[in-house]
């Protein structure tokens, strides 16, 4: 539709720079397997409450419109792989404010804090299977109104689609102080630029 030619599409890497680009392809690993869309591999979603299954970026973009931020649910070693920032960048782009790991890749979860996205832990021998939750849960993180400190207990607040509800506690993987100044200011990028706003 931007009229490249075929010959002159390149890797996705190389498209880096163009967050358009890059915020698509975030999750777009065609082996992916989201527990919200369990039949189909690839980078598919589920809107709630229509039920309706398209891309995760499109599914994000009617998030961000209704103005319901998101959240990921995942297992061990989250974010592991070729550590790059735009694994952090674009589930920050498509409105996801939190992550609830069972663990994390050391470098990404530096990252999310980066990018202004929160990384919970589940406590040991807790994951989203051993807490009967699907996903389709609506969710609320308390306790952190009136601020954070490193690594300090979050209870997550469940809502069945039944109405039936459960609390779980976690581990706020905001590892130190710098890391908790960095997220109270919405990332790195935010408090570079708030820094250079001041001193300017």
């Amino acid at each position: 539709s931007k009229g490249v030619s075929k010959s002159e599409f390149n890797i996705f890497g190389a498209r880096r720079g163009n967050h358009e680009v890059m915020v698509r392809g975030t999750f777009g690993n065609i082996r992916l397997r989201n527990a919200l869309t369990p039949d189909k591999e690839g980078d598919w979603s589920l809107h709630q409450p229509d039920d309706e299954i398209t891309s995760i970026y499109d599914v994000a973009q009617k998030y961000i419109a209704e103005g319901v931020p998101t959240i990921i649910f995942a297992g061990k070693e989250y974010g592991s792989g070729s550590s790059r920032d735009w694994a952090a960048k674009g589930p920050s782009l498509l409105g996801v404010q939190v992550v609830v790991a069972e663990s994390y890749e050391r470098i990404h979860r530096n990252n999310l804090v980066g990018m202004g996205v929160m990384p919970l832990q589940f406590k040991p021998g807790e994951s989203l299977e051993s807490l009967g939750l699907t996903g389709k849960e609506t969710f609320e993180i308390i306790g952190i109104s009136e601020g954070i400190s490193p690594g300090q207990n979050v209870q997550v607040h469940a809502v069945k689609e039944d109405g039936t509800r459960l609390a779980f506690d976690s581990t706020l993987r905001i590892d130190n102080q710098v890391e908790v100044d960095y997220y109270k200011q919405g990332g790195v990028l935010h408090t570079v630029l708030r820094r250079l706003l001041k001193e300017g």
